[in-house]
């Protein structure tokens, strides 16, 4: 649900705006949104007993928003609505509009062992090829059991389990007996 709200303060973000104040916002956004991570900044966003104004001047301060007016409106419009929490999914919404702009991607290659460099750069390069953008992999050494590569700014999740094949090896086995 948040992430349809930031999705509508993000589009008047863009909207008539260039590349370069864009990336700007976006880069005061996720300063404020890494400051999200605290508990205590976290309990005085979302405490009823301090003033929206403080909390609205805390957030402006925190990355020299004030100097920037449209971001500094943009916090004072959050605060009058009370959703000054849905900044870290805006920052995050922001930073996908912009891979998009640009067209660069993030993904991420998850699997149970790690891969060479060589590897993943070759995947990279496949990717890249076959959706003729920029793509930059990374690795997440996890317990998938099979490799999957998860791009979410595309939408794309290839993957290949070791048991999905073992399970439509028998149902062939079975479906030609």
């Amino acid at each position: 649900m948040n992430d349809l709200v930031a999705k509508r303060y993000v589009k008047a973000l863009v909207d008539g705006r260039n590349s370069e104040t864009i990336v700007a916002i976006s880069g005061k956004l996720n300063v404020i949104s890494s400051a999200f991570a605290d508990e205590k900044f976290n309990s005085i966003v979302s405490s009823p007993e301090i003033a929206v104004a403080s909390k609205v001047d805390l957030i402006i301060s925190l990355c020299d928003a004030a100097k920037d007016e449209t971001l500094n409106n943009f916090i004072k419009i959050l605060g009058e609505k009370r959703r000054l929490g849905l900044l870290p999914f805006i920052a995050k919404e922001l930073d996908t509009q912009i891979a998009k702009m640009n067209n660069s991607y993030i993904g991420v290659v998850y699997t149970n062992q790690e891969l060479s460099s060589d590897y993943v750069s070759s995947i990279e390069k496949q990717f890249s090829k076959k959706f003729d953008v920029k793509l930059s992999l990374s690795q997440n050494v996890c317990d998938y059991d099979g490799i999957k590569v998860d791009i979410d700014g595309l939408g794309v999740e290839i993957s290949f389990s070791k048991e999905r094949l073992k399970s439509q090896l028998i149902d062939h086995i079975l479906k030609a007996v």
